[in-house]
C-alpha cells in the first residue's frame, strides 16, 4: 500500500495542432475557462471544475519534445471523461450539436462516483470527451 491516497485527476494534458480551435472547443462549447497561459513554452491551463486540461501546440517548445503528433491513426490518449452535474441528456445533445460537435454514443457507464449516463462526443482534433452524469440514487 502506498504512503498516499490519491483524491482525483490533477489535469490531462492534450499535445494539439490547432491552438485557437482546441480552446474554442473547451471553453465555448464545454465550458473551460482559461487560468495561465505561458506562450513562451507553449502552454495554455484550461480550468475544468477542480481539474486542469492542459493544451500543447504541437509546434511550441513542449510540443517539440514529444515527438509527431496525434494523427488519423494514432491519439495521445483513449478519452477524456468530465464529469457534468445538471445532466441533461436531450440538452447536452442539442448543445453539441449547435456547435457542429460529432456526438459518439450514449449510454450508461461505470465511473469514479458509480454507474451513470454518459454521452460520448469528439473534440476538434478526434479526441474522444466523455460527459458524465451522476449516478442514479
Amino acid at each position: 500500500m502506498p504512503p498516499f491516497r490519491l483524491q482525483q485527476i490533477d489535469h490531462v494534458v492534450l499535445r494539439v495542432h490547432d491552438l485557437a480551435a482546441m480552446q474554442a472547443f473547451y471553453c465555448d462549447v464545454l465550458g473551460c475557462t482559461q487560468e495561465r497561459r505561458q506562450d513562451a513554452i507553449g502552454l495554455v491551463q484550461l480550468r475544468a471544475g477542480e481539474s486542469l486540461i492542459d493544451l500543447v501546440p504541437l509546434d511550441g517548445k513542449l510540443g517539440r519534445l514529444g515527438g509527431a503528433g496525434p494523427g488519423r491513426e494514432g491519439h495521445n490518449m483513449d478519452h477524456l471523461c468530465l464529469s457534468v452535474e445538471n445532466y441533461d441528456e436531450a440538452a447536452i445533445v442539442a448543445h453539441l450539436k449547435t456547435h457542429g460537435v460529432r456526438v459518439g454514443d450514449i449510454g450508461s457507464r461505470y465511473g469514479a462516483q458509480g454507474e451513470g449516463p454518459s454521452i460520448y462526443c469528439y473534440d476538434p482534433q478526434g479526441n474522444m470527451i466523455e460527459l458524465k452524469g451522476q449516478p442514479a440514487v
